[in-house]
């Protein structure tokens, strides 16, 4: 019954088989081009951007340890306050100007 679609199936599945291997043998080419075109790196470049990726890493690393950190840090007060944190200048080493006049 579904003879003339298994046909059909069958040869688009080679079409699309054959239009993939082109494409990744053209791709290759391409690769080939653009590592000619632009030259192999020396050791001594790999090596530093080994050390600049490494670094970056490592300040990013840092940046996220810092943010997290913070947001820990006011987690904690905020879940560890006191009665007298409600007042208006609670904490305040220096006494304002206002203070005892009433205003």
């Amino acid at each position: 019954m579904f003879q003339h679609l298994r046909g059909i199936t069958q040869t688009r599945v080679r079409c699309d088989i054959m239009q993939a291997m082109r494409l990744h043998r053209s791709l290759r080419k391409f690769g080939k081009q653009v590592e000619e075109s632009v030259g192999l790196r020396s050791h001594e470049d790999r090596h530093i951007l080994r050390a600049i990726g490494w670094v970056s890493a490592g300040v990013t690393a840092l940046a996220i340890g810092v943010v997290v950190g913070r947001e820990l840090r006011q987690r904690h007060k905020f879940n560890n306050r006191t009665p007298y944190d409600f007042y208006a200048h609670s904490g305040d080493e220096i006494q304002d100007v206002e203070f005892g006049v009433g205003i």
